[in-house]
């Protein structure tokens, strides 16, 4: 019995090939396309899950009340963890880290650049990088000791063996004991390090004294709870942590736990500080078209299917006739559609294996398909429903029919069931006019962000960091002199922001008329001289800080937006304590963007002190970057020996703030065009079976005089007029949608009415010219053929 339906499915691919390879083409895209999004979406799902503690592994996170709302923070004050390891007993370990920094490791004349953080002891007893070489008890117990990765005691030491106990020098200021290795940070982690030290070390450099008090905001804590620990209890009786140990009795900042490993995809809050999103939008943003696509394939399948079931009733006839039941009749076609769902699968995998280095290109992955348990389970659970999915209607509908119906030649479509196909099809194409608008939002919003002024020059503009004798003022006015007199170099100077984001904030800002409750975050500019013209910045009333003023050391400049929050008029001259500090104001500058376009612009000031200034930026003649670098590096030598030359471009990493939505427009187009391709595809099915029940109608509407003109704008009005419906239906879902996701943009493009009608126009011509082809080649057809009983 199996052989013999085997054998019926291979000739009935082989009598119609035409629906067969259209069927293997739709079928097998839209499960590649599935097949991508689910490693993409696994890979994400994976994300910092690999911790053995994960189920107990916290980070310590801040709502912080401003007058703006609640701004929800990922920084901890240095004391946190130590202080409630010590006091709490629901917790196993809590530490506190340091951010991720780059650094300079040096052993003999080898120099390496490579990242690191300083973390409390007990570090490797909460998370689990394992290591290759040493104790997780011990490897941070000793302030002087370092624990390296195996790569980098690699580059370093060109071996894994006995490098423990070695020394290795730290910015060439300090000597570390390496106490221990680890394996590479797996790709699988959300963050990604070299190296690791002591944070106890870390608080003895004088920089870092800040560490001791509990009203800095500058590190991470995490805490691992006891197995029996609840911590919705714990966050109730940490609420006023802060505020009791603190001694300025900070009221305005409330300590709590988040999972660790769900900050990666639940990573943002909204003003009332309640979790809205992250990547996890994403992650279902993309889910819901990989379903939505094979949908659109599984519908393909369906009207293909009983487009051609006019060529098959006699089949059905014959063998209702000589006993045949309907369940051995679904089950036939059942099989059909499952075999052709898994021949779909094979075609999918060496799809997805010849685009996965190009999808990896895009999403900036390392995708590897496996061919494991983890991928071919559920691969073969996507191919089985798809083909009970896509086969289910054909199999019900061809095997209802009368045996003596049809051995007549006479089959009654019931309006349900043309209503059940044509609805279908509108939903194939109103799924496909989203897609189009959204590509072309999503382009526009970026095309946006990328190209607005920010109120500053971003174009040509290199900075890299102040580490060794540049740090040291007076080495580095010397490097700033020379480096401006560099040909290619238009201007040079430090700052201590890099333009992208949130670097460095205070609410130690008092004025006259400040309310004593107000705890809104001023950002921080520490600047040098020149460095407010090195980056073009306006001003909209008063100066930058000059040479020609020996006071400028005492004077403050601010934004627009911190003037305005302040509400005073007529600033200049005016004072402001800052840290207890007069401060008089000398200059207001326009607003200007040091955060995403998804942020408003936030009140900032700018204080001068070279020495506290981290990043050296300058800015390069147009076309002569190449040349320019060079002469830069050489001077860095000169300046700076046994440190290696590290830049960024600003533009470039300014681009990197909206990565998310780079990959979004790019991957959206591609699904777009799928969608599309897929859709026409439907749409040729139907026209397929439009055209075949009416065969001979238009045979006898040539006989008597139609044209073949006529012919044509017979069968596709019908379509015409649902790809219309469709049109009618997605354009204001796709307002709906688009304007959702404008809105996490401060800043952003309007709706423009042409989107919606460019998309609608294009899906409307993408229709004619798909069902136009069909109903010209019926056209066509000798009328003589279409009258004949065959």
């Amino acid at each position: 019995m199996l052989r013999h339906t085997i054998l019926l499915i291979y000739r009935n691919f082989k009598r119609f090939k035409t629906t067969f390879f259209i069927n293997l083409i739709g079928l097998s895209s839209g499960l590649a396309c599935t097949l991508l999004i689910y490693l993409w979406v696994n890979d994400e799902l994976q994300v910092d899950k690999f911790h053995v503690k994960d189920d107990r592994l916290y980070r310590v996170m801040e709502h912080r009340l401003t007058d703006g709302g609640i701004w929800t923070a990922l920084t901890a004050p240095g004391p946190m963890g130590e202080s409630l390891a010590a006091e709490m007993p629901e917790v196993e370990y809590a530490i506190n880290s340091s951010p991720m920094n780059t650094y300079t490791l040096s052993v003999d004349e080898k120099n390496m650049q490579a990242t690191g953080r300083f973390a409390g002891k007990d570090f490797f007893n909460m998370f689990s990088y394992e290591l290759v070489q040493g104790n997780e008890n011990q490897v941070l117990s000793d302030k002087n000791s370092i624990v390296i990765s195996d790569e980098l005691a690699l580059k370093l030491f060109d071996t894994v063996e006995d490098v423990v106990g070695k020394s290795v020098e730290l910015d060439h200021k300090e000597v570390f004991q390496i106490s221990g290795i680890f394996k590479k940070v797996p790709a699988s982690s959300s963050e990604q390090f070299d190296f690791v030290g002591s944070f106890e070390k870390a608080k003895e450099w004088y920089w870092n004294s800040w560490l001791q008090y509990w009203g800095n905001t500058g590190t991470f804590a995490f805490v691992l709870l006891k197995p029996n620990a609840d911590v919705n209890t714990f966050n109730a009786k940490i609420a006023d942590y802060i505020k009791v140990k603190s001694k300025n009795n900070i009221t305005h900042r409330t300590p709590f736990l988040k999972k660790y490993s769900d900050h990666y995809l639940h990573g943002k809050y909204d003003e009332n500080g309640v979790q809205s999103g992250g990547r996890i939008t994403y992650v279902r943003l993309f889910s819901t078209i990989a379903v939505f696509i094979l949908i659109i394939a599984c519908i393909n399948f369906m009207n293909l299917s009983t487009a051609k079931a006019s060529g098959r009733i006699k089949e059905v006839g014959i063998k209702k006739a000589i006993g045949a039941g309907r369940k051995t009749l679904i089950l036939q076609y059942l099989g059909e559609s499952l075999l052709m769902s898994f021949l779909s699968l094979l075609a999918a995998i060496l799809i997805v294996d010849l685009f996965l280095p190009k999808f990896n290109l895009i999403t900036g992955k390392d995708l590897v398909l496996h061919l494991e348990k983890a991928v071919i389970i559920p691969a073969v659970a996507i191919a089985v429903f798809t083909g009970i999915l896509a086969g289910s209607y054909p199999a019900l509908f061809i095997s209802g029919f009368s045996p003596a119906s049809v051995l007549k030649g006479r089959i009654n479509t019931s309006f349900g069931e043309v209503w059940a196909r044509k609805g279908l099809v509108i939903f194939q194409f109103a799924l496909s006019v989203i897609l189009i608008v959204s590509v072309l939002v999503v382009y526009k919003q970026v095309e946006f962000v990328q190209s607005k002024y920010l109120g500053y020059d971003k174009d040509n503009m290199i900075y890299f960091p102040l580490v060794g004798e540049l740090s040291k003022t007076v080495h580095q006015e010397s490097f700033l002199n020379e480096m401006k007199n560099l040909p290619g170099i238009v201007n040079a100077s430090s700052t201590s922001n890099d333009m992208t984001g949130h670097n460095s904030g205070t609410n130690g800002i008092y004025w006259e008329g400040k309310d004593p409750d107000d705890r809104t975050e001023f950002e921080n500019f520490t600047v040098n001289y020149g460095m407010i013209e090195t980056l073009g910045m306006e001003m909209a009333t008063g100066r930058t800080f000059s040479k020609a003023y020996s006071t400028d050391t005492a004077k403050i400049i601010f934004n627009e937006a911190g003037i305005a929050f302040m509400g005073l008029k007529d600033p200049i001259g005016k004072t402001v304590k800052l840290w207890g500090k007069d401060r008089q104001i000398v200059g207001v500058i326009k607003n200007f963007h040091f955060e995403s376009l998804h942020k408003k612009i936030n009140p900032a000031f700018f204080r001068l002190d070279a020495d506290n200034t981290y990043l050296v930026m300058g800015k390069i003649s147009a076309g002569q970057e190449q040349e320019t670098i060079a002469r830069i590096e050489q001077l860095y030598r000169k300046f700076n020996p046994g440190f290696p030359f590290t830049f960024e471009f600003l533009d470039e990493e300014y681009k990197a703030l909206y990565a998310a939505e780079q990959r979004v427009a790019a991957l959206s187009k591609y699904f777009a065009g799928l969608a599309i391709l897929i859709s026409c595809l439907g749409l040729l099915g139907l026209a397929a079976f439009s055209a075949e029940r009416r065969f001979k109608e238009i045979g006898i509407r040539k006989v008597l005089g139609s044209s073949e003109l006529g012919i044509i704008y017979l069968l596709s009005s019908d379509f015409t007029k649902l790809a219309l419906v469709a049109i009618i239906i997605a354009l204001p879902l796709s307002y709906l949608m688009t304007q959702l996701w404008l809105e996490g943009f401060e800043f952003r493009i309007a709706l423009e009415w042409w989107y919606f009608m460019s998309a609608g126009v294009t899906a409307m011509v993408i229709a004619l010219l798909t069902v136009g082809t069909q109903a010209f080649k019926a056209a066509r057809v000798n009328p003589v053929r279409c009258l004949r009983n065959e």
